[in-house]
Protein backbone atom coordinates (compact mmCIF):
# COMPACT_ATOMS: atom_id res chain seq x y z
CA UNK A 1 0.00 0.00 0.00
CA UNK A 2 2.42 2.53 0.99
CA UNK A 3 4.29 1.61 -2.19
CA UNK A 4 1.44 2.30 -3.88
CA UNK A 5 0.87 5.94 -2.35
CA UNK A 6 4.46 6.80 -3.17
CA UNK A 7 4.02 6.55 -6.57
CA UNK A 8 0.76 8.23 -6.85
CA UNK A 9 2.00 11.59 -4.69
CA UNK A 10 5.03 11.49 -6.94
CA UNK A 11 2.67 11.85 -9.83
CA UNK A 12 1.12 14.64 -8.59
CA UNK A 13 1.80 17.96 -10.02
CA UNK A 14 2.46 20.60 -7.31
CA UNK A 15 1.21 24.33 -8.50
CA UNK A 16 0.00 27.02 -6.07
CA UNK A 17 -3.75 25.92 -6.38
CA UNK A 18 -2.52 22.14 -5.28
CA UNK A 19 0.18 24.20 -2.33
CA UNK A 20 -3.02 25.86 -1.10
CA UNK A 21 -5.12 22.55 -0.99
CA UNK A 22 -2.11 21.09 0.99
CA UNK A 23 -2.31 23.60 3.46
CA UNK A 24 -5.53 23.89 4.21
CA UNK A 25 -5.30 19.51 4.74
CA UNK A 26 -2.27 20.63 7.06
CA UNK A 27 -4.46 23.19 9.00
CA UNK A 28 -7.05 20.50 9.32
CA UNK A 29 -4.91 17.74 10.58
CA UNK A 30 -3.33 20.40 13.31
CA UNK A 31 -6.21 21.35 14.51
CA UNK A 32 -7.82 17.94 14.63
CA UNK A 33 -10.94 18.48 12.11
CA UNK A 34 -13.10 20.79 10.01
CA UNK A 35 -15.20 22.55 12.38
CA UNK A 36 -11.57 23.24 14.73
CA UNK A 37 -9.80 25.01 11.68
CA UNK A 38 -12.71 27.09 10.70
CA UNK A 39 -10.95 30.16 12.49
CA UNK A 40 -7.56 29.37 11.32
CA UNK A 41 -8.31 29.25 7.67
CA UNK A 42 -10.87 31.77 7.86
CA UNK A 43 -13.61 29.65 6.06
CA UNK A 44 -16.42 28.00 6.75
CA UNK A 45 -17.04 23.90 7.31
CA UNK A 46 -18.52 23.46 3.48
CA UNK A 47 -15.74 25.69 2.07
CA UNK A 48 -12.68 23.20 3.97
CA UNK A 49 -15.00 20.13 2.87
CA UNK A 50 -14.43 21.28 -0.55
CA UNK A 51 -10.94 22.04 -0.63
CA UNK A 52 -10.26 18.76 0.66
CA UNK A 53 -12.78 16.60 -1.53
CA UNK A 54 -10.63 18.75 -4.60
CA UNK A 55 -7.27 17.50 -2.68
CA UNK A 56 -8.09 14.03 -2.47
CA UNK A 57 -9.63 13.97 -6.14
CA UNK A 58 -6.02 15.18 -7.10
CA UNK A 59 -3.74 12.82 -5.27
CA UNK A 60 -6.31 10.06 -5.75
CA UNK A 61 -6.52 8.76 -2.37
CA UNK A 62 -8.30 9.08 1.12
CA UNK A 63 -6.84 11.03 3.05
CA UNK A 64 -9.32 11.28 6.33
CA UNK A 65 -12.79 10.08 7.76
CA UNK A 66 -15.49 11.75 9.54
CA UNK A 67 -17.83 10.45 11.67
CA UNK A 68 -19.08 9.61 15.14
CA UNK A 69 -15.80 8.48 16.27
CA UNK A 70 -14.13 12.21 14.94
CA UNK A 71 -11.71 13.17 12.17
CA UNK A 72 -9.36 10.71 11.44
CA UNK A 73 -6.35 10.48 9.25
CA UNK A 74 -6.11 7.55 6.56
CA UNK A 75 -3.05 5.81 6.25
CA UNK A 76 -2.73 7.58 3.27
CA UNK A 77 -3.48 10.89 4.72
CA UNK A 78 -0.74 10.39 7.23
CA UNK A 79 2.02 9.78 5.11
CA UNK A 80 0.61 12.86 2.77
CA UNK A 81 0.37 15.05 5.88
CA UNK A 82 3.87 14.42 6.68
CA UNK A 83 5.19 14.81 3.17
CA UNK A 84 3.59 17.74 3.08
CA UNK A 85 4.98 19.18 6.13
CA UNK A 86 8.77 18.13 4.80
CA UNK A 87 7.45 20.40 1.49
CA UNK A 88 6.61 23.20 3.53
CA UNK A 89 9.46 23.35 5.52
CA UNK A 90 12.00 22.85 2.49
CA UNK A 91 10.14 25.97 0.75
CA UNK A 92 10.20 28.06 3.48
CA UNK A 93 14.08 27.22 4.45
CA UNK A 94 14.56 27.95 0.13
CA UNK A 95 12.72 31.74 0.44
CA UNK A 96 14.49 32.31 3.41
CA UNK A 97 17.90 31.34 1.85
CA UNK A 98 17.43 33.30 -1.17
CA UNK A 99 16.36 36.44 0.62
CA UNK A 100 19.78 36.23 2.95
CA UNK A 101 21.65 35.49 -0.53
CA UNK A 102 20.02 39.09 -1.39
CA UNK A 103 21.02 40.63 1.74
CA UNK A 104 17.35 40.95 3.08
CA UNK A 105 14.59 39.11 4.53
CA UNK A 106 11.87 37.44 2.68
CA UNK A 107 9.54 34.57 2.52
CA UNK A 108 7.10 33.30 4.73
CA UNK A 109 7.17 32.38 8.84
CA UNK A 110 4.66 31.40 10.64
CA UNK A 111 4.45 32.65 13.98
CA UNK A 112 2.07 31.20 16.68
CA UNK A 113 0.23 32.24 19.75
CA UNK A 114 -2.04 31.54 22.45
CA UNK A 115 -5.53 34.01 23.05
CA UNK A 116 -5.84 36.88 25.34
CA UNK A 117 -2.26 38.27 24.74
CA UNK A 118 -3.71 41.67 23.32
CA UNK A 119 -4.93 42.77 26.71
CA UNK A 120 -1.32 41.68 28.22
CA UNK A 121 0.39 45.61 29.66
CA UNK A 122 3.03 43.60 29.99
CA UNK A 123 3.44 42.49 26.28
CA UNK A 124 3.23 44.70 23.39
CA UNK A 125 2.98 42.87 20.52
CA UNK A 126 1.19 44.72 18.42
CA UNK A 127 4.24 47.45 18.68
CA UNK A 128 6.31 43.79 18.40
CA UNK A 129 5.15 43.10 15.01
CA UNK A 130 5.21 47.00 13.95
CA UNK A 131 8.92 46.65 14.57
CA UNK A 132 9.22 43.12 12.82
CA UNK A 133 7.41 44.53 9.83
CA UNK A 134 9.95 47.60 9.64
CA UNK A 135 12.96 45.38 9.87
CA UNK A 136 11.86 42.90 7.69
CA UNK A 137 8.72 44.11 5.41
CA UNK A 138 9.09 41.37 2.49
CA UNK A 139 8.58 38.50 4.84
CA UNK A 140 4.94 37.30 4.73
CA UNK A 141 3.63 36.71 8.19
CA UNK A 142 1.53 33.58 8.90
CA UNK A 143 -0.16 34.44 12.41
CA UNK A 144 -2.32 31.30 13.72
CA UNK A 145 -3.60 31.41 17.84
CA UNK A 146 -4.34 28.01 19.04
CA UNK A 147 -3.91 25.80 21.72
CA UNK A 148 -0.64 25.77 23.12
CA UNK A 149 -0.75 21.53 22.78
CA UNK A 150 -0.99 22.40 18.97
CA UNK A 151 1.76 24.89 19.32
CA UNK A 152 3.76 22.89 21.04
CA UNK A 153 3.56 19.89 18.35
CA UNK A 154 3.49 22.54 15.24
CA UNK A 155 7.20 23.26 16.52
CA UNK A 156 7.72 20.11 16.82
CA UNK A 157 6.54 19.02 13.26
CA UNK A 158 7.11 22.63 11.43
CA UNK A 159 4.53 23.84 11.00
CA UNK A 160 5.24 27.03 12.83
CA UNK A 161 8.79 28.42 13.07
CA UNK A 162 8.05 30.36 16.00
CA UNK A 163 5.85 30.20 19.05
CA UNK A 164 5.00 32.10 22.31
CA UNK A 165 3.52 30.00 25.00
CA UNK A 166 2.81 29.23 28.28
CA UNK A 167 4.84 26.03 29.89
CA UNK A 168 3.49 22.47 29.16
CA UNK A 169 5.37 20.75 31.22
CA UNK A 170 7.64 18.79 28.60
CA UNK A 171 11.08 19.11 27.45
CA UNK A 172 11.06 20.04 23.33
CA UNK A 173 14.17 18.44 21.96
CA UNK A 174 15.92 20.54 19.10
CA UNK A 175 14.13 23.81 20.18
CA UNK A 176 15.35 27.02 21.30
CA UNK A 177 13.45 28.34 24.63
CA UNK A 178 13.35 31.92 26.13
CA UNK A 179 11.71 32.98 28.62
CA UNK A 180 10.11 36.28 28.05
CA UNK A 181 7.61 37.02 30.84
CA UNK A 182 5.11 35.47 33.36
CA UNK A 183 1.02 36.06 33.52
CA UNK A 184 -0.51 36.01 37.17
CA UNK A 185 -3.64 33.73 37.01
CA UNK A 186 -5.85 33.97 39.33
CA UNK A 187 -9.01 32.71 40.85
CA UNK A 188 -12.73 33.70 39.76
CA UNK A 189 -16.15 32.88 39.85
CA UNK A 190 -19.38 35.09 37.88
CA UNK A 191 -21.77 36.39 39.33
CA UNK A 192 -25.15 34.39 40.60
CA UNK A 193 -22.21 31.47 41.14
CA UNK A 194 -22.82 30.75 45.04
CA UNK A 195 -19.85 31.56 46.34
CA UNK A 196 -20.11 35.31 44.31
CA UNK A 197 -20.96 37.03 47.26
CA UNK A 198 -18.95 34.64 49.79
CA UNK A 199 -16.10 36.20 51.72
CA UNK A 200 -12.60 35.48 51.65
CA UNK A 201 -12.46 34.26 55.17
CA UNK A 202 -14.87 31.32 54.62
CA UNK A 203 -13.78 30.32 51.46
CA UNK A 204 -12.09 27.25 52.66
CA UNK A 205 -9.91 24.45 50.78
CA UNK A 206 -12.96 21.80 51.23
CA UNK A 207 -15.27 24.81 50.30
CA UNK A 208 -13.49 25.10 47.23
CA UNK A 209 -12.85 21.73 46.18
CA UNK A 210 -16.29 20.95 46.09
CA UNK A 211 -17.30 23.18 43.32
CA UNK A 212 -17.05 22.49 39.37
CA UNK A 213 -13.79 23.73 38.05
CA UNK A 214 -13.03 24.64 34.92
CA UNK A 215 -9.16 23.41 33.87
CA UNK A 216 -7.11 23.49 31.01
CA UNK A 217 -6.80 20.70 28.79
CA UNK A 218 -2.61 21.54 28.72
CA UNK A 219 -2.01 21.00 32.65
CA UNK A 220 -2.09 18.14 34.75
CA UNK A 221 -5.36 17.48 36.55
CA UNK A 222 -3.42 17.63 40.21
CA UNK A 223 -3.87 20.27 42.84
CA UNK A 224 -3.38 23.88 42.17
CA UNK A 225 -1.94 26.55 44.81
CA UNK A 226 -2.83 23.66 47.49
CA UNK A 227 -6.20 22.58 46.36
CA UNK A 228 -7.36 19.21 44.82
CA UNK A 229 -9.98 21.17 42.37
CA UNK A 230 -13.07 19.33 41.00
CA UNK A 231 -12.78 19.26 37.21
CA UNK A 232 -15.89 19.16 35.60
CA UNK A 233 -14.95 21.12 32.41
CA UNK A 234 -11.69 21.70 30.26
CA UNK A 235 -10.51 24.16 27.61
CA UNK A 236 -7.39 25.41 25.65
CA UNK A 237 -8.46 28.76 25.86
CA UNK A 238 -9.13 32.04 27.77
CA UNK A 239 -11.94 32.70 26.19
CA UNK A 240 -13.34 29.02 26.79
CA UNK A 241 -12.94 29.35 30.22
CA UNK A 242 -14.48 32.60 30.45
CA UNK A 243 -17.45 31.34 28.75
CA UNK A 244 -17.79 28.34 31.68
CA UNK A 245 -17.46 31.29 34.38
CA UNK A 246 -20.17 33.06 32.85
CA UNK A 247 -22.15 30.44 32.70
CA UNK A 248 -22.37 30.77 36.65
CA UNK A 249 -21.79 27.09 36.66
CA UNK A 250 -17.80 26.79 37.41
CA UNK A 251 -14.86 28.51 39.01
CA UNK A 252 -11.89 28.70 37.58
CA UNK A 253 -8.20 30.76 36.71
CA UNK A 254 -7.54 33.45 33.85
CA UNK A 255 -4.88 36.12 33.99
CA UNK A 256 -5.62 39.35 35.63
CA UNK A 257 -5.37 41.19 32.80
CA UNK A 258 -7.66 39.09 30.83
CA UNK A 259 -10.45 39.27 33.68
CA UNK A 260 -9.65 42.96 34.72
CA UNK A 261 -12.57 44.02 32.35
CA UNK A 262 -15.13 41.93 33.53
CA UNK A 263 -14.58 42.16 37.35
CA UNK A 264 -14.48 45.89 36.80
CA UNK A 265 -18.08 45.93 35.61
CA UNK A 266 -19.33 43.34 38.30
CA UNK A 267 -19.46 40.16 36.31
CA UNK A 268 -16.71 38.48 37.77
CA UNK A 269 -15.16 37.97 41.05
CA UNK A 270 -11.55 37.38 42.23
CA UNK A 271 -11.81 34.32 44.70
CA UNK A 272 -8.93 34.59 48.03
CA UNK A 273 -6.79 36.30 46.09
CA UNK A 274 -4.24 36.06 48.68
CA UNK A 275 -3.52 32.47 48.21
CA UNK A 276 -5.40 31.06 45.22
CA UNK A 277 -2.75 32.60 42.77
CA UNK A 278 0.05 31.21 40.86
CA UNK A 279 2.38 32.60 37.93
CA UNK A 280 2.25 31.50 34.43
CA UNK A 281 5.83 31.46 32.52
CA UNK A 282 5.49 32.33 28.64
CA UNK A 283 8.55 30.99 26.24
CA UNK A 284 9.34 31.79 22.81
CA UNK A 285 10.38 28.81 21.05
CA UNK A 286 12.08 28.25 17.87
CA UNK A 287 14.00 25.84 16.54
CA UNK A 288 17.88 25.30 17.54
CA UNK A 289 19.46 23.81 14.64
CA UNK A 290 19.55 27.13 12.07
CA UNK A 291 16.27 28.94 12.69
CA UNK A 292 15.53 31.38 9.54
CA UNK A 293 16.92 34.65 10.58
CA UNK A 294 12.91 35.61 10.37
CA UNK A 295 12.48 33.87 12.86
CA UNK A 296 15.28 35.39 14.97
CA UNK A 297 14.41 38.44 14.09
CA UNK A 298 10.20 38.36 15.57
CA UNK A 299 11.82 36.67 18.42
CA UNK A 300 14.17 39.43 19.28
CA UNK A 301 11.33 42.03 18.68
CA UNK A 302 8.65 39.96 21.01
CA UNK A 303 11.69 40.08 23.67
CA UNK A 304 12.43 43.71 23.26
CA UNK A 305 8.27 44.23 23.78
CA UNK A 306 8.12 42.72 27.13
CA UNK A 307 7.80 45.58 29.71
CA UNK A 308 10.28 45.85 32.66
CA UNK A 309 9.42 45.50 35.91
CA UNK A 310 10.56 49.05 37.68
Amino acid sequence: MINKVRHRVLNLSLGDAELRLLRVFASVVQHGGFSAAQSALGMTQATISTHMRHLEERIGLRLCTRGRGGFQLTEEGRLVYDAALELFGSLEKFQSRIGEAQGELSGNLSFGTVDAMISNRDLNLPGALAAFHAEAPRVHLEIDVAAPQVLHQGLLNGSYQIVLMPSVGSVMPNVRSQPVFSEMQKLYCADGHPLFDHPDADLTDALLEAQSFAGRTYMLNETICGVNFNWAAATPHMEGTLLLLLSGAYIGFLPDHYAEEWVRNGRLRILAPERMTFEDMFHIAYPRNKPSRAAETLAAAIARSVRKPH
